[in-house]
Order: C-alpha cells, then sequence, then structure tokens
C-alpha cells in the first residue's frame, strides 16, 4: 500500500465506541458499554476455487515484495504501518480492518470464528500447566498469562481427485528349520524367518478434501499441526466483522507452494493405500506416477491465541486453538522428578529380572 487508506471499523450504535467481535458469537460486542449489534450474514456459502484461476488472477505484488499495509484510523485520522490485515491503531487502540482486496492476490474466502475468549484461554492455560507431567510443582500456581493475542492465521485447503499408478515389491514370510550346535555342544534346531519378494504394480485412487496447510511462516508449521484438529465445517464465509479486535497475519506462502506442501502429504497417502493394496507381510512401493483432477483451493483464516506466562524468572510461550482449547507450547521440566521417576523404572526392572533369575532354576 503505497499510501495510507482508511480502514474500517465499526461504531457501536449507542455510545460511538469502537465496536469489536464477541468470540463464540455472531455479534459485535462495545467495550465500553458493552452493546451487542447482530453481525448479518453476507448471505453465500463458502466456496472452493478452481485451481487454474490462479494464473488468471490481476497482478499484484507477491508476499516478499509487498509493503506492509498503511492504516489510516477513522477515530484519530492516525497512520498505523503494519503487516496485518487487522490489527489496532497504535495511538487510540481502536479495532481496525483492511480491505485484503486492494492489496492481496488471493483474498480469504472463509474465516473459523474466534469461540475461547480471554478468560476461557486464561482457564485452558491453567488446565494445562496443571496437568504436565514432570513439570516443577509450583508451575500449578501459574494461573494468569502475562500477555494474551488473539491471532488469524492464514492457512490453505486443497481439494482433489487423484489417480496414481505405482509399481513395488510384496514381500511374504517363509521359515526354514536350520541345526546347529549350542554352547553345551548339543545340537539344536530354530526357525530362520525369509521374506520372498515378488515385483507388483497396482493403481489408486483417492479423494482429498480440505488439506489443511499452513500459509504463514512466523509460526512453524509443525507447532501449528499439533494444533489440529480444527472445526472446518464450522466456517463461516469472510467478513470484516469477525477480524475486529483480532490481529490478522497476511499469508506469506504463496498458494503454488502451498500445493507442493500438500502434494507431499497426499503422496504419503497415496503410498499407504498402495501398500494395503500390495498386502503381504512387508511391502515396498518404488515409484508413484499421480495425476490431479478437480483441483481446488482457498484460503482460509484460523483462530490462536499466543500466550506468554511467567515461571521463575523465565518467559515461557504457549499457543492455544481458540475452538478447541488445544494447548501447546513450551513448559520447565523438573530435574528431581526425572531422576527419581527414571530410579523407580531401574528398581522395578531390577527386580523383574531378580525374579527371574530366581526362579528360572
Amino acid at each position: 500500500m503505497t499510501a495510507a487508506e482508511s480502514a474500517r471499523s465499526f461504531a457501536c450504535e449507542v455510545c460511538g465506541a469502537t465496536a469489536e467481535y464477541a468470540p463464540g458469537t455472531d455479534t459485535l460486542r462495545c467495550p465500553h458499554c458493552a452493546t451487542e449489534q447482530p453481525i448479518t450474514p453476507v448471505g453465500r456459502a463458502v466456496r472452493e476455487h478452481a485451481y487454474a484461476t490462479l494464473a488468471t488472477l490481476p497482478l499484484k505484488q507477491t508476499a516478499a515484495q509487498r509493503a506492509p499495509n498503511a492504516f489510516r484510523c477513522p477515530n484519530c485520522q492516525a497512520v498505523t504501518e503494519t503487516d496485518t490485515l487487522s490489527d489496532r491503531c497504535q495511538f487510540c487502540a481502536a479495532a481496525l480492518v483492511a480491505d485484503p482486496s486492494r492489496t492481496e492476490r488471493v483474498v480469504p474466502e472463509a474465516v473459523v470464528p474466534f469461540e475461547l475468549d480471554r478468560s476461557a484461554t486464561r482457564k485452558a492455560l491453567r488446565k494445562w500447566t496443571a496437568s504436565r507431567w514432570f513439570a516443577p510443582s509450583d508451575l500449578k500456581k501459574v494461573t494468569e498469562a502475562e500477555t494474551t493475542k488473539g491471532s488469524y492465521l492464514p492457512h490453505w485447503t486443497y481439494d482433489a481427485n487423484t489417480f496414481s499408478n505405482y509399481t513395488g515389491q510384496r514381500g511374504d514370510h517363509y521359515y526354514v528349520t536350520q541345526t546347529y550346535t549350542d554352547s553345551n555342544g548339543k545340537t539344536q534346531t530354530r526357525q530362520v524367518r525369509h521374506t520372498r519378494w515378488t515385483s507388483v504394480s497396482g493403481s489408486v485412487t483417492l479423494s482429498f478434501d480440505d488439506l489443511l496447510v499452513a500459509g504463514t511462516t512466523h509460526v512453524e508449521e509443525k507447532q501449528l499441526d499439533k494444533l489440529e484438529p480444527w472445526p472446518l465445517d464450522r466456517a463461516k464465509p469472510y467478513q470484516d466483522e469477525y477480524l475486529a479486535g483480532f490481529q490478522t497475519v497476511r499469508y506469506d506462502i504463496e498458494p503454488e507452494s502451498g500445493f507442493e506442501t500438500a502434494k507431499k502429504r497426499m503422496d504419503a497417502a497415496i503410498r499407504s493405500q498402495a501398500k494395503r493394496q500390495i498386502g503381504g507381510d512387508e511391502q515396498r512401493v518404488h515409484k508413484v506416477a499421480t495425476s490431479y483432477a478437480d483441483l481446488t483451493f482457498k484460503l482460509m483464516l484460523l483462530p490462536v491465541w499466543f500466550l506468554s506466562y511467567l515461571h521463575h524468572g523465565k518467559t515461557w510461550q504457549v499457543m492455544v486453538n481458540a475452538r478447541t482449547a488445544e494447548v501447546i507450547g513450551e513448559r520447565p521440566y523438573s530435574v528431581p522428578k526425572i531422576v527419581a521417576a527414571s530410579l523407580a523404572a531401574a528398581l522395578v526392572i531390577g527386580a523383574a529380572v531378580w525374579l527371574y533369575l530366581r526362579y528360572r532354576h
């Protein structure tokens, strides 16, 4: 955005203050007088977009090229520069939402609104800290977050019908009786397992629906994967109102790059299905050639609470799925508890070995 443009905000119908989305509802709520006003539905369903349309989109800067958004606050006229689609005015803290069609090559199609408010998120944190194994006992005393920020994170979804030809091998076990001399000089026999390998080929047909791929590098993908599953069936068509009061991260992974990640995940499922078809005791899949049909995509916004808490002077970071209350993140470990558990395990194993040796003779 080369010049500051007015961002959208939502005035309270009673006191005129800036209203914000109320988690778990379909309303905007004024943080000053608590007046609520309903969010009017847009009157359309969440749609999938043909992947081929990416080539026809108007030319816009990619995520790596684009400049930060410059929000002009409708309330105080101050300009806030931020690499987000929604944020707060840095001067009056008004909730601001940009028009994504002005700057984004792909605009959000759907949003899964926040379900947990700050109170419910703190409750999830307390439950999480109280249930950590091998954590210091006083971690249970951590009941409040030092910082709490709600953010929508961009994700791509992909649908596809796939047809794959594969080649590989089927392994069937068989046993051969082997004669040998033991340490006492006695002749013994034992069954030795071998595997007979047979070349195989076949085909797999699989359909994929809403395969989810992170659209941001601001959070590690493996961390975001831990927050799954997401109730994608609860997604609503994109509306600015659901973003008001929350930060919304812009995607910095293009949909084409996201599809390359999706193909790797599809390939893993295809290979797994091929192994089931091959049968036998072991399977090897050497080569898979896949074609994709009815390929579609969309950009979704998923809600995450980012929290930090303090324990013994150190700050620890956690994330909370704002729909399911799933918590993942950093935590301290108690060395004495780990040592005690290790010693207890060693004693149990030692006792079992002693009993075995005693009653064997």
